[in-house]
């Protein structure tokens, strides 16, 4: 009882999963510039309804000066995070990016592929490339960009959300991913099946299951390999609530997979959900934003600042702009203003040559970033302290 109840927890909103769309020869009339414009309004929009929502928290700057005794500064680039784009084959009410199909603009050219594939080479310090998106499968230069980064040595990361692999044109992804040694992070917020449909969309866990178990054939995940391919899954909660704890909840979800459908993965990645976008529009509609905020500034953990993902990682939007994590870049912050010795801080992968250039810059916060410091904290690769 007590793993089935692990998966759930309180919220009142639902996914909505569209499949079966012919995203290839989906077109567009608007020009990018258009999009980015509508986007940047109701972006101002959104922002100032939340900056009134939460008039009264203090800033997460402050808070992170008086917990750290100075400012939040960012490392050595250890990742380098892509988000090739907005379009996918699913719409999610939690996705905090707002992909969908209808997002056929959004999506990187060779142009900004190629120059970051320049900016991993000459970038010593960058160990992992991690390709999110959208769907960046659907991202016509996927290939190419996992391709340069494994002949650069770099780790890959592939973001998936599983239900892509059966799209028209990826009957061959997974062996493209298994060949290439890409770690496939597949998005899974349960074991179950009634509590997958609800959050994604009908079917959704049928193929989640099914494209799990093609993996596992290829080699990820499987616990008796000498080397086996890392698959790691990904739990988000229903709600306004914080995650249980990984390592509990990670065995529940072993036991479950393995008792019912034979499949293994390598570990389980438990990540709050970001009080931004399209969540964040579920909390005001019902009158939960402002308790939520709450909930993550009373879980506040010093603890995990030394471990925030934006200290070493920088992202990369589709149209090449340079980021401190992917959730400032869908709020559209760049990169934070510069240390004391510092330059001042580039604003697109045209404007620097290095990623090790970023070092000692300070990082862009916002009251969102108490989610990524709430309880265990939580990252792109999961809790932050145990």
């Amino acid at each position: 009882m007590l793993a089935h109840r692990l998966c759930f927890s309180t919220g009142v909103f639902r996914a909505v999963c569209y499949r079966g769309v012919r995203l290839a020869s989906t077109q567009s009339t608007e020009s990018s510039e258009i999009v980015r414009q509508r986007e940047l309004r109701k972006s101002r929009q959104r922002l100032e309804t939340l900056a009134l929502a939460t008039k009264g928290l203090p800033s997460f700057r402050d808070t992170a000066r008086a917990a750290l005794g100075g400012e939040l500064k960012r490392r050595k680039t250890s990742t380098l995070q892509v988000n090739v784009g907005l379009l996918c084959n699913q719409t999610c009410h939690h996705c905090h990016v707002e992909a969908g199909p209808t997002r056929t603009v959004e999506n990187m050219s060779r142009e900004v592929v190629d120059r970051v594939i320049e900016l991993m080479a000459r970038s010593e310090s960058v160990q992992t490339v991690d390709i999110t998106g959208g769907a960046p499968e659907l991202n016509p230069h996927f290939r190419t960009l996992v391709a340069a980064a494994r002949r650069h040595h770099k780790n890959v990361i592939d973001r998936c959300n599983l239900t892509v692999l059966f799209e028209e044109g990826q009957h061959d992804t997974p062996e493209f991913l298994a060949a290439n040694q890409v770690h496939v992070v597949a998005s899974l917020p349960c074991y179950s099946f009634a509590n997958v449909d609800k959050q994604r969309g009908k079917g959704v866990f049928d193929k989640s299951i099914r494209a799990l178990q093609r993996l596992n054939e290829l080699g990820y995940g499987r616990v008796g390999l000498q080397q086996p391919l890392r698959l790691s899954l990904v739990y988000n909660p229903l709600g306004a609530s914080l995650p249980p704890p990984q390592q509990q909840l990670e065995r529940a979800y072993r036991s479950e997979l393995q008792q019912h459908f034979g499949i293994e993965f390598t570990d389980l990645f438990t990540v709050t959900n970001m009080p931004i976008k399209r969540f964040a529009d579920q909390l005001l509609q019902t009158e939960q934003y402002t308790a939520y905020m709450q909930l993550l500034l009373d879980a506040f953990n010093a603890a995990t600042l030394e471990s925030l993902m934006c200290r070493d990682t920088v992202s990369v939007s589709w149209d090449g702009k340079l980021h401190d994590c992917d959730f400032n870049q869908m709020l559209q912050m760049r990169l934070g203003a510069p240390g004391a010795q510092a330059p001042p801080a580039p604003a697109t992968v045209w404007d620097l040559e290095s990623l090790d250039q970023l070092e000692g810059h300070s990082i862009a916060t916002g009251k969102h970033c108490y989610a990524c410091t709430a309880g265990a904290g939580s990252s792109c690769t999961g809790a932050l302290v145990s």
